[in-house]
């Protein structure tokens, strides 16, 4: 087996059927049609990836998300029928790492499954100036104190602490970050970015990991040298 999949789906025939496509593929699986119990079956059953809708009875795919936030980076793939922007931004911005627009066909559920996992699967451990990025469990330790990042937040430290000293625009860092076609603004990394050295500000206030670089973009200038280990 390749890991659990918790799917978070109230219409149960399409539920059943990700569920019978996904167990195929050799995941195993768990349903909830109702929004409000998520949060605590994820903090209590630690599930590898969760398929979430954004339109649910109870507390709806977005609070579900950030309460999932809150405490857990494990990969969740949003699935809507509303393709609004606003919508997609927000999902993002709470820490989806990717969404699916409805109606879609299960293999490309499954596919997008199999994809985001090994984007966040376990591989490499980076340390520099105190910082420890672990990428088997999407933890960032700074000076002995967890950040507590979301996906795309970690995601994004890491590109800028693996490439030291390199300047990448936000269009860059987006297409690092996003791998598919969808639409989002340049101000998601900006906030990206101001909620990264928030977090860095309250574990080590007098380290500045991320330089803002006028005009051009982000990168990372590190103290010390860095060194990747691989697992």
């Amino acid at each position: 087996m390749q890991g659990t999949i918790l799917i978070v789906e109230d219409e149960e025939k399409l539920a059943t059927v990700l569920s019978d496509y996904l167990r195929q593929a050799g995941f195993r699986t768990h349903s909830i049609s109702d929004g409000s119990s998520v949060v605590a079956w994820v903090r209590e059953q630690k599930p590898d990836l969760i398929l979430l809708d954004l339109m649910l009875p109870g507390t709806d795919g977005l609070e579900v998300c950030k309460g999932i936030r809150s405490f857990s980076s494990v990969p969740v793939i949003m699935t809507t029928a509303r393709i609004e922007e606003i919508d997609r931004l927000l999902g993002l911005e709470l820490g989806a790492d990717d969404y699916i627009c409805k109606p879609f066909s299960p293999r490309e559920v499954v596919a997008r499954v199999k994809a985001v996992m090994r984007r966040t699967g376990g591989g490499t451990t980076i340390r520099a100036d105190g910082l420890t990025l672990d990428e088997s469990r999407y933890q960032a330790i700074l000076n002995g104190r967890d950040l507590d990042l979301t996906a795309v937040e970690f995601k994004l430290l890491q590109f800028l602490v693996a490439n030291p000293s390199r300047i990448f625009g936000r269009q860059q860092l987006m297409d690092r970050i996003y791998h598919d076609e969808r639409v989002v603004a340049d101000r998601t990394i900006d906030s990206h970015i101001k909620k990264l050295r928030k977090k860095i500000a309250i574990a080590s206030p007098e380290t500045e990991l991320i330089c803002s670089v006028y005009g051009v973009g982000y990168k990372f200038e590190p103290v010390a040298a860095d060194r990747t280990e691989a697992h």
